[in-house]
């Protein structure tokens, strides 16, 4: 059995990995595909974009939810005694924060394809969500019957904070991989290494 002390289970491992790499997939793709949707010659590939993008941010959430409940109820190793208190705290409190962005980023765009309103155009959008071509994936009840003015309110609010939330992804993914990367280079000890299959631990 493996020893959650010292290292992340495989379970926790992978739901880390899969999401990164879902996060670092979005961000580019949502940036791209916002900036081209209004441009007739790109509409097409656009549109492929925004279901690929959904797809992503789906199971980007359904990962997220999976790895909170996985982190509630299993063990995980403990910090370094060596780090002062104040990094302890900001360990703590980017960790939170990740998991906030992780679950309500993705959030944030299904309440805006359920209100099915472009908030560029201004005009009503029922766009149905295809997880990755395979099925349609349902709308949130109660917001996409509700009248034009509440779609607009909704889209417009949704898509507010989900933009917000992009940026927020990115300075806390970068500070994450800077921190780790200080760890493993400059402190030499073992915080990279338990959640790299790959790197052995230096104890």
């Amino acid at each position: 059995m493996q020893d959650t002390r010292s290292r992340y289970s495989m379970i926790a491992i992978l739901l880390h990995w899969a999401i990164a790499l879902g996060i670092i997939l979005m961000i580019p793709l949502g940036w791209w595909m916002t900036d081209h949707i209004t441009d007739p010659s790109q509409t097409a590939r656009a549109f492929k974009a925004y279901q690929i993008h959904k797809s992503i941010g789906l199971t980007i959430l359904v990962l997220s939810l999976l790895r909170l409940v996985w982190r509630l109820t299993h063990r995980f190793p403990e910090l370094p005694p060596h780090m002062p208190g104040w990094e302890k705290a900001a360990a703590r409190i980017s960790h939170v924060l990740l998991y906030v962005i992780m679950i309500a980023m993705p959030l944030t765009g299904w309440i805006y394809v359920s209100a099915g309103w472009n908030v560029q155009m201004h005009v009503p959008f029922p766009v149905p969500t295809f997880w990755f071509g395979l099925f349609q994936w349902p709308h949130i009840p109660g917001i996409a019957e509700a009248s034009d003015a509440t779609r607009a309110s909704t889209a417009a609010t949704s898509m507010a904070i989900h933009s917000s939330l992009a940026w927020g992804a990115v300075a806390l993914v970068a500070l994450h991989a800077a921190a780790a990367l200080k760890h493993h280079v400059f402190d030499r000890d073992d915080v990279l290494a338990r959640m790299v299959p790959l790197l052995r631990p230096r104890g």
